[in-house]
């Protein structure tokens, strides 16, 4: 007992070794005198527990959203909480669904059809109909997307208002002027916790939410922004993390904007909605934040404060979710490109493939990457591409 005593404390003291969180000849004590005379004091690292339960009760008041503001909100622009055709139960076809879980190739087709006595477009047609029983319904998605576009609206904007008066919104240098004793108000703290709850939540909730192509790279991205927001809140990097936050949101609502129009079928404001993000995501994610956000942290901070150990992870996250803002931009760049080219908004390459009429059926296997898939002929943008997420 004494010998994993010893362990322990050991760990626990690497863990919140001062010279790995704080610049050279900064201790916790220094921290907690510094701060003892400001409003709210300085940030302790058992604060960032309180953003459990309050992820919890933000997963509550979703469902509560959802089903007494977002499905009546959807019924009203004529949203239906319609089932899919379900499949006619088959065990040959069955046993195929469960190996490939799309339709088979021409030469199996064939072989299908003679071994069902069925036509081949019958297969076809029962392929699409088992793989879209499996999917939510459309009015589970407009509730699940008017949630967080209700919630980065309402957030970019509150986070705005209190930046605009904040001297390192303009000034970028006042992030690391007489840092890190610099005192943490309220209003720092309630917008910081806010942020970090919503993120959690949004990763308990990934596993139970509509499944997409990129659930890792969001599952990473999720775990990404709960590590910054962690670690710059513990070692008091927050002015940088606020601007981190609310550019990140900036864009994130136009893209749910432009879902709920396109499953209310508002297909030209959903196609001018998704430009409109196309544009705000590239400009932001590719433009300001290495500009503005990368070149503080790294060049900024490092001529002030110097580099430190906590100061190479924070920017290694930092560098990570730059990597995924690549990727997504190269995606939306190809769903963009494609609504310029043919006039509407192709399906977005993150999303789950979804067909509704038969034609779709009979070219989808060799379809790859943007898919159209609804029965008016009007293409649709199913995927969830967030950053800041």
């Amino acid at each position: 007992m004494a010998t994993v005593a010893a362990a322990g404390g050991l760990v626990w003291g690497w863990l919140w070794d001062e010279r790995f969180w704080f610049p050279a000849n900064v201790t916790w004590a220094d921290l907690e005198r510094q701060g003892a005379g400001h409003e709210g004091g300085y940030p302790r690292a058992v604060h960032v527990l309180g953003a459990l339960p309050l992820a919890v009760g933000m997963l509550l008041l979703r469902r509560l959203f959802e089903r007494f503001i977002a499905k009546p909100c959807a019924i009203r622009f004529g949203v239906q909480d319609s089932k899919p055709h379900r499949a006619q139960p088959n065990a040959i076809l069955e046993k195929v669904f469960t190996s490939i879980t799309k339709c088979p190739d021409a030469r199996r087709l064939e072989g299908l059809s003679k071994q069902l006595d069925w036509d081949v477009r019958k297969i076809q047609r029962w392929f699409r109909h088992r793989r879209n029983q499996d999917k939510p319904p459309i009015l589970t998605k407009f509730c699940e997307s008017m949630w967080k576009f209700t919630y980065y609206i309402t957030i970019f904007f509150y986070g705005l208002r209190f930046l605009w008066s904040s001297p390192w919104f303009w000034d970028t240098r006042q992030c690391w002027y007489n840092y890190p004793f610099q005192p943490l108000t309220s209003s720092l703290y309630y917008y910081y916790i806010m942020q970090l709850a919503f993120y959690w939540s949004l990763t308990f909730s990934q596993f139970t939410d509509i499944k997409r192509k990129d659930f890792l790279m969001m599952f990473i991205h999720h775990l990404a922004a709960i590590g910054l927001i962690t670690f710059s809140y513990i070692n008091n990097m927050i002015r940088v993390g606020t601007l981190v936050l609310c550019l990140h949101d900036s864009a994130d609502s136009l893209l749910e904007a432009a879902k709920l129009a396109n499953y209310a079928k508002y297909q030209r404001l959903c196609d001018s909605t998704f430009i409109l993000f196309s544009v705000f995501f590239i400009v932001t994610r590719l433009g300001i934040f290495p500009l503005w956000i990368l070149n503080t942290t790294l060049f900024e901070s490092w001529e002030l404060i110097g580099p430190y150990p906590s100061w190479w992870l924070f920017n290694g996250l930092l560098l990570l979710i730059q990597t995924l803002h690549v990727i997504w931009s190269f995606l939306i760049l190809r769903v963009a490109y494609k609504a310029l080219a043919q006039g509407k908004v192709s399906k977005d390459d993150r999303s789950d493939v979804e067909s509704s009429s038969d034609e779709d059926d009979a070219t989808s296997n060799s379809r790859k990457g943007i898919r159209s898939t609804s029965s008016n002929g009007a293409n649709r943008i199913n995927g969830h591409i967030s950053g800041g997420q």
